[in-house]
């Protein structure tokens, strides 16, 4: 069919009036159709042009070449060119625009692309005065501009992945509305090579999308997805924002990261191959998926980076039946040569998932070199999350070959006790020693000696399930005698740290669920679902683990170590579930567990023995601020402790727990005498001592020394000890409402105060003032409130513990202090009258 074309000329110079006219429109072309094309086919001299130029000048002046889509859903090719006026004397430039039109849906003659007509004979640089053929309509034979691609391909190698892959996204069918790519040529010649790399190298439907422009000095205005400038507007493009790739300067920089697509097609290019992107798009797969290419080129010699290589083996294992024998052996050729050594993590992933989709599809001798491949990277590349071909791999001679080369190194390292090995790097050297056929029977006890704590170690760095666990488990499943020996190295190391045992036990689930007894790492697994079961009843916690090991303490006194350090881990057992411990086993067994410590500590623990208000009942018994019971089950816990484990406890904690059982003694049985010196040389050995066990040992010597039934010697020497805490500890108890209370209800007891308060008035400075004070702010009151026949008795009983002068004494204390009242009560009638 017959095209229509337009031409379009520029207006003389010096006439201002018009930018120019279109001189020739063919049929079928709106004026509103015009109006859209005359910005599309101006031309703008570049900078610097003479205003006469010569012939060469303006044969070097760059052209114009474009392709657009209009509001219609026509296309337009068009043409601008630099051309002499010759209207005028003094030849001056104008240019000329030839365009021509398709209709929606025409595709261009010869089902040619676009830019292929780049250099056809018949654009014209004037109006013609009649018909000219149609220029979308070139001569038989390949189209000029892919002639020397291969060259400029080359040419242009350090730009052509970054090009490539900025052409194939501006391509994309939702990148019509982005903005344009900017090549950045010398001559615009160039820019049409760049769009013929692309029409080569991109689908068809992705090509015929490209837009695009070879010369403009106005980028960011330009409706095209690809535009050229000169070297000259490169820096305004930059500024405006514009992705601008300068090949017409110096080599570029690192411009990051090339995706693997872009990556291959430019180096299926330098190979001078551009035959392989054909073959490559008869391979099923997404146009822009970097496998099939990446395998085309590999089958062709073509050596490829890493990502290239992981992209093809990664295709591959996807879909094993879209290659034919040849090419399989070819592609594995490819990626096991011998040659390659920038190999990477992503790339080994990719072929051992590849190895797993050949096997049983492709001979031994296909797959062979890909399991050799594997496993020597395993062992020398350290790569531990490697997926392992399966052992039947190197049944055949090809294995012994690798097992023969790489034996000695993996027996030599695991060997090695020097440094640290990451459990991931252990596990691959078992697992590959087993595929190899290894025997690595004398190692193993060291091996997993050294495994079992690293696998605490690194599991508890981590949040969550630590990576190696999946190679773990498929290791202790292949391998029954490492299974064997590695649980058994754990279920050693439990009573240890069971806390850090049962969280690694939790994300990683072992399994031993066989005939090995394991009592602490079924101790250890149990522990979680107790605690949820049972909630803060850490006694039926403790139960229930203990009965999950299957073993009795006195069969296996670690099995106490471990409930303990599982219950509890976080904090210390109360008094009654010390009590509760040290009654579920004999002292031989808590000696051999250690757990003897454990309830050493509770006992002197300061929730033990707690901070107290003491003093005596109107009955005589002792009274405390907290819960006697808990403080008398801590000093019977002592008790206890000292006499079941007399060789364990020394220092300090012997010292403390003495001080808790003279503090039962002083307050439920007969303590040998010295009571005040040996608490204060208890207090001294045990220091740095609790605040609270030392206050609970003054309380209850005080409280004996405050009973009416204390022996007189022991009353001395507290008196005489100068120990200011204590005497400060007494008065504290004498003053407490009890004390208060059995003073004005009981006579005898007043009379037996009376006495001690003031039968030691010269022992030392410290007993002295604290006495005095008693008898009047303590003693005095109680009295003061006493019947008359109550004082009788205090005095009469005074005088029958005493003598006749200690009566006398007190009725000389009372009359004073009668004598003072009476007194104060006469000043206070002479006031008022």
């Amino acid at each position: 069919m017959s095209l229509a074309q337009v031409h379009y000329t520029s207006s003389a110079p010096g006439d201002e009036e018009t930018a120019g006219r279109f001189t020739a429109v063919g049929p079928g072309v709106s004026g509103a159709l015009l109006a859209e094309i005359e910005p599309l086919v101006r031309y703008e001299l570049p900078g610097g042009v003479p205003a006469r130029p010569s012939d060469d000048e303006l044969r070097a002046l760059p052209q114009a070449f474009g392709y657009f889509v209009l509001s219609d859903g026509s296309r337009l090719v068009a043409r601008s060119a630099a051309v002499r006026d010759t209207d005028r004397a003094g030849s001056g430039v104008r240019f000329h625009a030839h365009a021509v039109r398709l209709p929606p849906g025409v595709p261009l003659p010869d089902d040619r692309l676009p830019v292929e007509t780049w250099r056809s004979p018949h654009w014209v640089a004037a109006t013609p005065g009649g018909p000219v053929p149609d220029p979308l309509t070139p001569p038989p034979g390949p189209a000029a501009v892919s002639e020397g691609l291969d060259d400029f391909a080359v040419s242009r190698g350090p730009w052509l992945a970054a090009v490539l892959a900025d052409l194939r996204r501006a391509s994309d069918a939702e990148a019509a509305e982005g903005r344009p790519v900017v090549l950045v040529e010398r001559q615009c010649a160039d820019v049409a090579r760049w769009l013929g790399l692309a029409s080569v190298t991109l689908p068809r439907e992705s090509a015929e999308r490209l837009t695009f422009t070879t010369y403009t000095r106005r980028p960011e205005s330009s409706t095209s997805r690809v535009v050229g400038v000169l070297p000259e507007d490169a820096e305004a493009a930059r500024a405006a924002g514009l992705r601008v790739h300068t090949c017409a300067g110096p080599l570029p920089a690192d411009g990051g990261p090339v995706d693997a697509w872009a990556a291959t097609a430019a180096r299926v290019w330098r190979s001078r191959s551009p035959e392989l992107f054909r073959e490559a798009r008869e391979l099923p797969g997404e146009p822009f998926a970097a496998g099939p290419l990446a395998v085309t080129a590999l089958c062709a010699g073509i050596e490829l980076g890493p990502d290239g290589r992981a992209a093809a083996a990664g295709w591959a294992a996807d879909r094993p039946y879209a290659l034919d024998a040849k090419r399989t052996g070819q592609l594995v050729e490819a990626l096991t040569s011998p040659a390659v050594d920038d190999r990477t993590g992503p790339e080994f992933d990719a072929a051992g998932r590849l190895f797993d989709a050949l096997e049983g599809r492709c001979p031994a001798s296909v797959t062979a070199p890909l399991a050799a491949m594997l496993v020597t990277e395993a062992v020398r590349g350290g790569n531990g999350s490697l997926e392992l071909p399966r052992r039947d791999a190197f049944a055949g001679p090809e294995g012994a070959v690798v097992a023969e080369r790489l034996g000695p190194e993996i027996l030599t390292e695991l060997a090695d006790t020097v440094g640290s090995r990451p459990v991931a790097r252990t596990v691959q050297l078992l697992r590959v020693a087993r595929l190899l056929g290894v025997d690595g029977t004398t190692s193993l006890p060291g091996v997993v000696d050294r495994l079992a704590p690293a696998l605490l170690t690194e599991a508890a760095a981590h949040e969550g399930p630590p990576g190696f666990a999946p190679a773990l488990l498929e290791l202790l499943d292949e391998q029954f005698e490492v299974r064997t020996a590695l649980l058994g190295a754990l279920d050693r190391l439990a009573p240890e740290d069971p806390g850090a045992v049962a969280r690694f036990l939790e994300r990683v689930a072992l399994p031993f669920t066989g005939t090995q007894a394991l009592p602490h790492l079924r101790m250890c697994a149990e522990v979680p679902e107790a605690m949820a079961t049972l909630g803060g009843d850490r006694a039926a916690v403790w139960h229930r683990v203990l009965r999950a090991a299957g073993l009795s303490p006195f069969a296996e006194p670690l099995v106490l170590r471990t409930a303990v350090g599982l219950v509890w881990e976080d904090r210390a057992p109360t008094v009654g579930e010390a009590r509760l411990l040290l009654d579920a086993a004999t002292s031989d067994a808590h000696r051999a567990a250690g757990t003897w410590a454990r309830l050493v500590d509770t006992a002197l623990s300061p929730s033990a023995a707690g901070p107290s208000t003491s003093g005596t009942s109107a009955s005589g018994t002792s009274t405390s601020g907290t819960d006697a019971s808990g403080t008398d089950e801590a000093a019977g816990l002592a008790h206890d402790l000292l006499r079941g484990f007399p060789e364990e406890i020394g220092g300090r904690q012997r010292a403390g727990l003495l001080l808790l059982d003279l503090v039962r003694e002083l307050r439920t049985g007969a303590p040998e005498p010295g009571w005040a010196e040996r608490v204060r040389t208890l207090c001294a050995q045990a220091e740095p001592v609790e605040p609270a066990l030392r206050e609970r040992a003054y309380a209850a010597l005080v409280e004996r020394l405050l009973a009416p039934d204390r022996p007189g010697a022991e009353l001395y020497d507290f008196v005489h000890g100068e120990d200011a805490e204590l005497i400060a500890a007494y008065d504290r108890a004498a003053r407490t409402e009890a004390v208060r209370t059995r003073l004005r209800t009981q006579p005898a007891y007043a009379a037996d105060c009376f006495t001690v308060w003031t039968a030691h008035p010269h022992a030392g400075r410290a007993w002295p003032p604290v006495a005095a004070a008693l008898l009047d702010d303590v003693l005095r009151p109680a009295v003061r409130g006493m019947s008359a026949e109550d004082v009788a008795e205090v005095e009469a009983t005074v005088g029958r513990t005493g003598s006749s002068g200690r009566a006398d004494a007190f009725r000389d204390w009372n009359r004073s202090s009668t004598l003072g009242r009476l007194g104060r009560r006469i000043v206070g009638l002479r006031g008022r009258r």
